[in-house]
């Protein structure tokens, strides 16, 4: 079982980086087409707004988000990451993760980044069938997706590779060569997620179009545990719904956002959450650039968190763990016994075998995990 966080656990600092070559038709982050003066503006003013905001608290995860981060130039991420260690007190140990788009990834720019001070990839990988790329508009092939894979593992770099899962047209056969593949790979880490097609997504006009459809809801549960029981065999560890594992693999900077933790974003959209504040910046990339270099904090809007969207927030996002919630440190932290709040709330899915209570924690099962915002919705 992982270690239990602590309130005073080390920061975790997310760095936004919104271009990209071209724009998948499923994405909703907050990105842009690459703009090469703009992005040199906007590296500036992303290392100041670190310094300016540094505080010289432990830091123990730099995460570089997009968008893809793998855009900028080597000298431009180390630049970035002096910034976090001139600003805070950065671990000699860090996790240092950049985001990367597979055909962004050789031999030379692997190096160039790792010399940055990068030490963990994460490759949006999202499918290793060159059909199923092609409908999500990737520009990377599923060959030149091993190939990354491969150049990174061979020089000595962590990969977390990540998979989408319920694609246009894609059967359960399709799913598990895809996620066969990859296994094959080796990467340390897994991501996999079941698309999810926000509202004005161009994908729901293409599949439209071509008269693709998406598999029975059934059929994308059975994608997701056959997704876990191959990741098993492979002998990874599952740690959170989503997410599998080496042992010692796990991402420690995305474990903040599950286990009450604290972080700060910087960039045009990013989010942060520290001492029960939360705020969050100005999304726009040409406004953001422009508050920064006028001296101007670029926060669009803070707000103090009550005590009770606090623990709600602790709750909500704990379940997400396969180790679930400690709930003595819930007690102590928050001063609420979860199963006299919730209990006779919780007993419903207890019965089902969704949800577990033993050894001073609730966690969810696997098959929980199919249902688990109905579970979490009990919180919030």
């Amino acid at each position: 079982m992982a270690r239990t966080p602590q309130p005073d656990d080390p920061l975790g600092l997310y760095l936004h980086i919104p271009f990209c070559t071209s724009i998948c038709n499923y994405c909703n982050f907050n990105r842009g087409l690459f703009d090469a003066p703009l992005k040199a503006r906007y590296v500036h003013a992303l290392a100041d707004e670190v310094c300016a905001a540094g505080d010289g608290a432990p830091v123990d995860t730099v995460y570089f988000g997009g968008g893809t981060p793998s855009l900028l130039e080597p000298e431009e991420i180390a630049a970035l990451i002096a910034a976090c260690g001139a600003g805070f007190d950065l671990a000699p140990d860090a996790e240092v993760t950049l985001e990367a788009n597979p055909e962004t990834v050789h031999a030379q720019a692997l190096r160039g980044w790792m010399d940055a001070g990068v030490n963990r990839v994460s490759l949006g990988v999202q499918s290793l069938l060159d059909t199923e790329l092609a409908r999500l508009g990737r520009r990377h092939s599923a060959a030149r997706a091993r190939e990354a894979i491969g150049v990174a593992l061979s020089a000595g770099c962590d990969v977390s590779a990540d998979l989408m899962l319920w694609l246009p047209a894609q059967s359960r056969e399709d799913c598990a060569a895809s996620v066969a593949g990859l296994l094959d790979l080796r990467p340390t880490h897994v991501s996999f997620y079941l698309l999810e097609l926000y509202p004005n997504a161009p994908l729901r006009d293409e599949m439209a179009r071509a008269g693709w459809s998406r598999a029975p809801d059934e059929d994308a549960a059975a994608m997701y545990l056959d997704t876990l029981a191959r990741t098993d065999d492979a002998g990874y560890e599952q740690y959170e719904i989503s997410n599998v594992a080496h042992p010692g693999k796990r991402c420690r900077h995305n474990l903040k956002y599950w286990q009450d933790g604290n972080w700060l974003g910087f960039g045009c959209g990013a989010h942060s959450t520290r001492a029960g504040r939360r705020w969050r910046n100005v999304a726009e990339t040409g406004r953001y650039v422009d508050m920064v270099e006028r001296g101007l904090p670029p926060t669009a809007e803070r707000r103090e968190l009550t005590p009770a969207e606090q623990l709600g927030d602790a709750l909500f996002t704990g379940l997400r763990v396969v180790d679930g919630i400690d709930l003595d440190l819930v007690r102590e932290r928050y001063g609420v016994d979860v199963m006299a709040r919730y209990g006779e709330s919780l007993d419903p899915f207890l019965d089902a075998g969704w949800l577990l209570h033993e050894s001073g924690r609730i966690k969810l099962t696997r098959q929980g995990m199919l249902l688990a915002n109905e579970v979490m919705g009990t919180f919030v």
